[in-house]
């Protein structure tokens, strides 16, 4: 089987098998030991921890979190943002990047190609707490459009991203 190279500022380095195992493993329990996360994997502690250290120093593991139910603590609705500008200057997107990058309640921010230039996912309590994201949104920058889509049912969301097997050679 063939290693997939990964770019990091420090060096370049291999993705082999075992670390494509234990980038599955902490997707799945990040609050597993090493000890757990080695004996799912096939390797003792000592060498998973120094994997594990090693997909963090290469920037691979971003971090490690606890996912919190958004219905559960009352922020029951998920909104969709697109948004189109009439300016697509550097200073315009700086500007525009740093407020909506300072609210809380975009969990999201793409920058798009085709016909939207900015995709937001925005998590608020209520209908009246999107009116006031809106009104703020709106107020802080100049935008040609933007469009607002409800979710009214969330039938997927994972966090795990599906780590690629390593192709043969």
């Amino acid at each position: 089987m063939a290693d997939v190279a990964v770019s990091s500022s420090n060096a370049s380095r291999r993705i082999d098998t075992i670390d494509r195992k234990i980038l599955t493993v902490l997707q799945e329990n990040a609050a597993l030991s090493v000890a757990e996360i080695g004996e799912r994997v096939g390797l003792s502690s000592t060498p998973c921890w120094k994997r594990i250290q090693r997909l963090e120093a290469d920037g691979i593991i971003k971090g490690k979190v606890a996912l919190v139910d958004q219905n559960k603590i009352g922020l029951g609705l998920s909104v969709f943002v697109s948004v189109e500008s009439g300016d697509h200057s550097d200073a315009w997107l700086k500007t525009f990047a740093k407020v909506v990058s300072a609210m809380p309640e975009v969990m999201e921010f793409y920058r798009m190609a085709g016909d939207v230039d900015y995709m937001l996912r925005v998590v608020v309590a209520d209908m009246q707490s999107y009116d006031l994201f809106y009104k703020k949104l709106i107020g802080a920058v100049a935008l040609k459009n933007v469009t607002s889509r409800f979710a009214m049912e969330k039938i997927k969301s994972v966090t795990a991203l599906p780590v690629p097997a390593v192709e043969a050679a």
